[in-house]
Order: structure tokens, then C-alpha cells, then sequence
């Protein structure tokens, strides 16, 4: 993914650029936090959360959850309830009861029998290590830490192999769109990730199709997220055409490094937040977005910073 250089028009002509229309943060705004429930909130997840927060309620708008527990294996169990109770001792209340993804797999099937009668998806029968094999082949070896792109092996069918995953059809062009803090972004989705998995090979749905789905099926007009998550984008825009849904804007947040330079993350030995000093780790999450630290309450808090937030984004006053 790379910064582009001026902002092109965002409509996409009918003729099939990969240009996409941004929703305007004008629009009645609801934005969301979800986290996936593979371990308590940590400094990083808190940070993404206190932003979204703040985000709807600077726009008066409204602010859901939505626990994303697809990848069941690397949930854990009581994840997802510590996680709804950490954001409640920090004030952060969202204004419906939280959804679940594993409830909404038929969601996630409708949207895939739609792309594959459409042409839009296709089955697909490679191991991973049929798609290096096959990368190799075509003199381009796989870099560690890389993205594994996809070569195109099973467009035009398995071959008589059994299918292992569905994959979306991916065509060439810039995918263009505006990141509320990071600025004009735009990402060659089909030189980067090729066809991209939206049901792997283990019978679960993939992050890209499900986060899009029920970002349309929740209203969502804007997404504020961790800069981590910026290289999905680009993806999900895609899919979002595809199925001719709207396309929300986009806020990526800084991202909270550990000792070594690195993410911080569950995976990392991130430790989660005590929560029963809320207004510390608030304070810690608040300096990471820029914001003034308070004392007083978490309500006094919170109202000052949603006041900074405003303020930074030229939002009208209540």
C-alpha cells in the first residue's frame, strides 16, 4: 500500500475504475469498535476504541460493538465478556447490545452465493504451498513477512482437484480513497494480494467478507480503526463494489509500539489495561491520540476530550 499524490475524484465511473466513493462524515454518522476476543483489551486495542468512541460522539452519532469471533480457533473463551466489561468500566457504552459474528454466517453465505452467481467469486483448490510452488515457478519467490499474492491458479477452475477455499476475482487498476489522518491512500490490489480468500480452506468465513457485510448491515459510516488495519482496505472497497454496497469513510489510528519497535499485541505480550483505575489508562490511551490528559472523572474526561476531538476535526458545537 502507498500514499497517492492529489486526491482524484472519488465517484467511480461506470466504466469500471477501481475509484471509489468515500461516505461524507456528514452523513448521520454511526461508527463501531471491534475487537476480536482472543485475550483482554490491551494499550493498543484501548487506544482503537477510546477513538471510535469519541469519533461517533464528537459527530453525535451512534457508537456499536461488534465482537468478531469468526477465527474461533484463536478465540478464547471469556474473551469477548471481559472485553464488553473493560469497555464499560471505562464509560465506553455502546448504544445497542453488541452483535456477534459467529450468530451471522448466513449473512456471510448470502453475500457469497451472490458473488459466485454473479461470476464475482470462484472456487479454489491451492495449499499455500501450491501457491509458492506456483509463484516460484514464475520467478517470484515468496519473502517472509510478505504478502502471499495470489497467482491466479484456480480462475479458470480446480482441475479436478477438491476445492479448498472461495477466492473473490480481482481486477487490475488503483484502488484510490482518503484516510481521515493518514491522507490519500491507494493500494494495486490485484499486483499486491491477487484473488483474495473470502471462505478458507477450514470452512470459516474470512475477516475481509464478514467485516464488510456487517459493516453494511449495521449502517456503518465510518470506520476508525488501528493503522494496522490501514492494508485491508483497499480489499474491503473491493468487495464492497462488488456487492454494491456503500462504502463508509476511514480513520486509521496511530498505532502503540512495545520495547521492541514493534505492534503491540496479544500476540507480542501485551498485557490488558486495568480497567479498575480506568481513568489512568484512559489518560495513556488519550496521549497516544494526541489528546490533553485530564484529571477529575472519566466522564469529566471523556467530555473534555470529545470537545478536543471536535475542535480537531472543525465539527460544529452541540
Amino acid at each position: 500500500m502507498s500514499v497517492a499524490g492529489p486526491p482524484q475524484d472519488a465517484r467511480a465511473p461506470s466504466g469500471g475504475s477501481a475509484v471509489h466513493e468515500v461516505t461524507s462524515v456528514g452523513a448521520t454518522y454511526v461508527g463501531r469498535f471491534a475487537p476480536s476476543p482472543t485475550g483482554p483489551l490491551h494499550p493498543g486495542s484501548l487506544v482503537a476504541a477510546l477513538a471510535s468512541w469519541l469519533d461517533a460522539r464528537a459527530h453525535g452519532g451512534r457508537w456499536l460493538v461488534r465482537i468478531e469471533d469468526v477465527d474461533t480457533p484463536r478465540c478464547v473463551p471469556g474473551a469477548a465478556e471481559t472485553i464488553l466489561q473493560q469497555l464499560a468500566d471505562c464509560s465506553l457504552v455502546p448504544d445497542e447490545a453488541p452483535v456477534w459474528q459467529s450468530q451471522r454466517a448466513s449473512l456471510y453465505q448470502a453475500a457469497l452465493d451472490r458473488l459466485v452467481n454473479e461470476g464475482r467469486a470462484y472456487p479454489c483448490a491451492c495449499s499455500r504451498k501450491d501457491i509458492e510452488r506456483a509463484l516460484a515457478a514464475q520467478g517470484r519467490p515468496h519473502e517472509r513477512h510478505a504478502e502471499l499474492v495470489y497467482p491466479g491458479t484456480c480462475r479458470s477452475g480446480v482441475g479436478g482437484r477438491a476445492p479448498r477455499a472461495w477466492r473473490l476475482r480481482v481486477e487490475p487498476g488503483l484502488v484510490r480513497w482518503q484516510d481521515r489522518r493518514l491522507g490519500p491512500q491507494q493500494q494495486d490490489v490485484e499486483g499486491e494480494v491477487g484473488d483474495f480468500v473470502l471462505k478458507r480452506a477450514d470452512g470459516l468465513w474470512a475477516y475481509q467478507l464478514a467485516v464488510v457485510v456487517d459493516d453494511a448491515q449495521q449502517g456503518i459510516t465510518q470506520v476508525v480503526r488501528g493503522e494496522d488495519l490501514a492494508d485491508n482496505t483497499a480489499r474491503q472497497i473491493l468487495l464492497q463494489r462488488a456487492l454494491r454496497l456503500p462504502t463508509p469513510g476511514y480513520l486509521h489510528t496511530p498505532l502503540v509500539l512495545g520495547v521492541n519497535g514493534e505492534k503491540l499485541s496479544k500476540q507480542n505480550g501485551a498485557h490488558a489495561v486495568p480497567t479498575y483505575e480506568p481513568l489512568r489508562v484512559l489518560n495513556r490511551a488519550a496521549r497516544m491520540l494526541g489528546l490533553t490528559e485530564q484529571a477529575g472523572t472519566v466522564a469529566q474526561a471523556l467530555a473534555a476530550w470529545q470537545a478536543q476531538w471536535r475542535a480537531s476535526y472543525n465539527l460544529p458545537r452541540d
